[in-house]
């Protein structure tokens, strides 16, 4: 599978902020967001080809590197790292994917998939991480013509969603940058009574303190008074916008 990098750090978003992880970045996907702030893995994707058994070599050599000492969670980091985090570009896109989670469930490893949820497979996996897309995240017709309708066309599929949350412990995860966004994403919840929301996080759009703060200051509330969680981009507060983080 073509991987864009592999590194270790702190989650920064969902249910599992601050835990110490190792994250396996595969490059590619079949969206191209017009927010995405990976584009090294989406709009010009980048990487080399890795084997299952060399993907796994680099992530035990992570694992068993000394603790780093991180302000934002010292405790989390002393007591070592026993998650991997798949994400993207679209991991799923990788039947390499099955026997990559396997290998690391085997290893004691609770492992997150992070995916947009128009791909379904069956896989070992503690935690589906689904990101739906918005229409928001659609590319501008001036941006791309043909990729803005092949993501329109491609960014909701109902019938993979409802897969992955019934089988799956999950978190769903929207980028939120404007109320009328808000309002969407409602609408898009009524297609799914089923899910609990209280596991539905709100993530302001956003790659720089300023833009996030300013949509959190209306979003954060929000989230309260609908009985949803606001969820801030912590890897950027502590990272910055920077690759391998």
């Amino acid at each position: 599978m073509r991987l864009a990098e592999i590194f270790r750090s702190l989650q920064g978003e969902g249910l599992l902020t601050g835990m110490p992880s190792v994250f396996v970045r595969t490059s590619g996907c079949n969206l191209r967001c017009g927010f995405c702030d990976t584009p090294y893995t989406s709009w010009e994707p980048e990487g080399e080809d890795f084997s299952t058994d060399e993907i796994l070599d680099q992530v035990d050599t992570l694992i068993a590197q000394p603790a780093k000492h991180y302000a934002h969670s010292p405790q989390a980091e002393a007591e070592g790292c026993h998650h991997a985090v798949l994400t993207g570009g679209e991991p799923m896109l990788f039947a390499e994917l099955v026997p990559l989670a396997a290998a690391l469930k085997q290893r004691g490893l609770h492992i997150t998939i992070e995916t947009a949820g128009t791909i379904y497979q069956s896989l070992d996996c503690d935690l589906m991480s689904i990101s739906p897309k918005l229409s928001n995240s659609t590319p501008s017709i001036e941006r791309d013509a043909r990729w803005h309708h092949r993501h329109e066309k491609s960014r909701h599929a109902p019938e993979v969603i409802r897969r992955l949350i019934a089988e799956y412990p999950y978190q769903i995860k929207f980028v939120i940058g404007s109320p009328a966004d808000c309002v969407e994403m409602e609408t898009w919840l009524a297609e799914f009574p089923e899910i609990d929301r209280s596991r539905v996080l709100l993530m302001p759009q956003g790659t720089h303190l300023a833009e996030l703060a300013e949509h959190a200051s209306w979003l954060e509330p929000f989230c309260r008074s609908e009985n949803l969680r606001f969820c801030p981009r912590k890897h950027i507060e502590w990272f910055g916008l920077a690759r391998g983080t």
